[in-house]
């Protein structure tokens, strides 16, 4: 088979991972993909909001089967644009890839087939806004509308911190804001929860906790994630039975009742609070970092996955796991999520010894005349699956302080909640 993959983050370079060691695949491209990717596939250096020249290439090089990684050319309608035109591809169409598009449509999902969430209000002008906040109980959460990679969201302590938040949004940090969307802030612990789905039938993928504060302690700013663990710490059963019935199966009502079939990973970004889940977010892609986390502990071929769902065929198909647990701590550029500097040589990478039980993959990477540099603000993304997350853990960093990148700084503390308790 001749894949493809579009997407240049270390999600991408995970699942570019995982498809490599498939005895199916012949050809792997991916675009425009980076460094990392560069080892295992035909980079092709085409922009992914062009579907155009996409499928032109896809056409011309006889692919046989496309991958999406990121949301933005989800949500934008690529798998109904390619679909149309006869490729076959992993992932969820434009409508429901609204999901996580916008957090309004999910929003009133929740409230219309009683899915458990914060409480919460929409507005969409500046003024009404704040007149909300003034007489509201503080903390709460405040989040831009549409995409923002993972960091359009504000927890704000007080009313002077909520205006800033809003005014942020407004004036266009995350691109045109139309809506703003303020709710209540949930007392709890998040958990990243997956399903795989074939427009008829899912089966669970893993579950993670993320780590998207930018200090340790979970501490400073949002970011698009510093390190994950698989599998979560909070899940059971009786938890994973509640998420099904009460969340994942009402969604998927939802999208049914208007004329879609979901079909791709669906990641529920969960607030779990004595045990009962509440909904924060979808995200209609596997998540970044905890795809990285995630895949290493697959047995199951990745395309016999993505092929059963592309089939409607998920039923028949048994998806086994590594008895392992995996944990990812990302390498960042210096000063981020504020201004950092790009295009700084990375030495030593090729002088790391790993083992079967490591990976390394790129996010923010480039190469140019055989060297590598930083090309982002999540620049690597350090993996190793053992039987215990502290030895993860202490894996991981010892790796990164092997690569003595100068530029680089890392949370020492990911699965802090559950290894250090």
């Amino acid at each position: 088979m001749i894949i493809c993959v579009i997407g240049s983050g270390g999600r991408e370079h995970a699942i570019c991972k995982m498809i490599s060691l498939s005895p199916k695949v012949s050809k792997l491209y991916c675009i425009p993909g980076n460094a990392g990717t560069q080892q295992l596939a035909e980079n092709i250096n085409l922009n992914i909001d062009n579907f155009e020249k996409i499928l032109k290439f896809l056409k011309d090089s006889k692919v046989d089967l496309v991958i999406i990684g990121p949301e933005k050319p989800l949500v934008n309608g690529i798998v109904d644009y390619l679909e149309n035109n006869n490729i076959k591809v992993f992932g969820p169409k434009k409508i429901s890839s609204q999901l996580e598009g916008s957090k309004t449509f999910t929003k009133n999902i929740c409230k219309k087939y009683n899915i458990p969430t914060a409480n919460f209000g929409i507005f969409e002008k500046k003024e009404n806004t704040l007149n909300f906040l003034k007489n509201s109980k503080f903390p709460i959460v405040i989040k831009a509308d549409g995409l923002a990679a993972g960091k359009g969201v504000y927890i704000s302590k007080n009313f002077s911190e909520a205006t800033e938040a809003v005014n942020e949004i407004f004036d266009g940090k995350f691109g045109k804001a139309e809506k703003i969307l303020v709710e209540e802030f949930l007392n709890g612990e998040e958990m990243s929860f997956f399903i795989i789905c074939d427009g008829k039938n899912f089966k669970l993928f893993k579950t993670a906790q993320d780590h998207k504060r930018v200090n340790e302690g979970d501490e400073g700013k949002n970011t698009g994630g510093m390190g994950a663990y698989s599998p979560s710490g909070l899940i059971n059963k009786n938890l994973e039975n509640k998420i099904i019935e009460k969340i994942i199966l009402p969604t998927l009502k939802a999208i049914e009742e208007m004329g879609e079939k979901y079909k791709g990973f669906l990641y529920a970004g969960l607030m779990i609070s004595d045990n009962e889940p509440f909904l924060i977010e979808y995200n209609v892609r596997m998540g970044d970092p905890e795809c990285q986390t995630i895949l290493p502990l697959l047995k199951t071929d990745l395309i016999d996955i993505c092929n059963a769902c592309c089939e409607g065929n998920l039923e028949n198909l048994n998806i086994e796991w590594k008895e392992k647990k995996s944990l990812c701590i990302v390498l960042c550029s210096r000063g981020y999520p504020d201004k950092f500097k790009n295009n700084v040589k990375i030495d030593n990478l090729n002088n790391l010894k790993l083992d079967n039980n490591d990976f390394i993959f790129h996010a923010g990477t480039k190469k140019e005349k055989n060297k590598i540099f930083s090309n982002g603000g999540r620049v690597l993304n350090f993996v190793s699956v053992s039987n215990s997350l502290k030895n993860s853990r202490e894996r991981a960093i010892k790796l990164i302080n092997q690569l003595n990148w100068e530029n680089g700084f890392f949370r020492k503390d990911i699965g802090f909640k559950i290894i250090d308790k």
